[in-house]
């Protein structure tokens, strides 16, 4: 699937959560549902600037040609929600494909950009300028 085919699918899940606290109930589940790390990734190399929790981004090569494939926890449940729809948009993608998609307005349309703290945001801004920097080595 597409950046924009997940994004799709992701609207549509959150299409039917009514309230912000619907959404971050949401979060929470799909951060529960994240696949731990290794223990030896929870690093400095991983750990994302700029979070007020604790981030980390593991890309690493995909099965798709050319493309990236993510892993991510947190410590914080909402955070790691915010990890998992990241790491569900864009993991296995093209690395212009991610340049291309407008990751702020897509969490600002399902209605997570608009409930979260400002330290969240800056933190959920940390990690989309992260993923951005390594789709732009690639």
């Amino acid at each position: 699937m597409t950046v924009s085919q997940q994004a799709e699918q992701l609207r549509e899940d959150f299409a039917f959560l009514g309230d912000w606290e619907a959404r971050f109930t949401h979060l929470i589940d799909l951060g529960k549902a994240l696949p731990a790390l290794k223990p030896d990734e929870y690093t400095e190399a991983y750990k994302v600037r700029g979070c007020t929790s604790q981030v980390w981004l593991v890309p690493e090569a995909s099965a798709t040609p050319n493309a990236i494939h993510l892993r991510g926890a947190s410590d914080a449940a909402i955070v790691a929600g915010l990890v998992a729809v990241i790491v569900h948009l864009f993991s296995d993608q093209q690395p212009a494909d991610i340049l291309a998609f407008d990751a702020p307005a897509f969490f600002k349309e399902i209605g997570i950009a608009d409930a979260l703290t400002p330290q969240r945001s800056n933190g959920l801004a940390s990690m989309i300028a992260r993923i951005r920097g390594v789709a732009s080595a690639a």
